[in-house]
């Protein structure tokens, strides 16, 4: 089995966020990495668009940790779901998951995940926008109860937790790359990190 072996002249990939799902996703891609805790701000700007929001808060992540890892390539990644004008973050209680669930049942939302690639050596940095656009089923209550009973999802964004249980609550996804979703658009970031110098297939 071949294994991917570093490229020495690649500067170290440092992961600004603490994210377990993001930290499995990047695991995927078999390059050395750290995962450092971004000091960023993450509340909108007035009058700032979902998916304006999703990418300048990936540079800010990236930015947040560079005086700290200097020659390195730093992944900065964040993700905002909206239907309308309306955002979906984080719910942390059940109540606004319940809530949350209630007002996307039937409905398409988008999540839009920004990722930035920082090289503190050259101050150079790529930034892309990724959205996925997601159709709810016409949810009962009930089964958005059982839902909450069987998956911790006061974590993600919309409390649809896309790689476990929450994938019965969707009518069809629809996006470039499926990781995206989750919070780290691999097929986006593989081609940002070959453009450093990386050793990918």
């Amino acid at each position: 089995m071949n294994h991917i072996h570093p490229n020495p002249a690649v500067l170290p990939l440092i992961l600004a966020s603490t994210s377990q799902f993001r930290r499995e996703l990047l695991a995927r891609l078999q390059i050395p990495f750290t995962a450092v805790a971004p000091d960023a701000d993450e509340t909108p700007l007035a009058g700032e668009s979902p998916a304006r929001t999703a990418e300048r808060l990936s540079e800010l992540k990236a930015r947040a940790v560079a005086a700290q890892h200097p020659d390195s390539l730093i992944i900065g990644s964040d993700q905002v779901a909206y239907m309308g004008s309306q955002r979906f973050g984080k719910p942390g209680r059940r109540e606004n998951a319940i809530s949350q669930l209630r007002a996307m049942r039937g409905n398409t939302v988008i999540f839009h995940t920004g990722l930035c690639l920082l090289n503190t050596r050259t101050g150079k940095f790529q930034l892309k926008g990724v959205p996925t656009e997601v159709r709810f089923r016409a949810l009962t209550d009930q089964e958005i109860e059982r839902y909450l009973d069987k998956e911790d999802a006061l974590g993600c964004a919309g409390s649809a937790k896309s790689e476990g249980l929450g994938i019965a609550l969707l009518e069809y996804m629809r996006g470039d790359d499926p990781n995206a979703l989750v919070g780290l658009p691999l097929i986006e970031l593989s081609r940002m990190l070959r453009a450093e110098g990386a050793d990918l297939p």
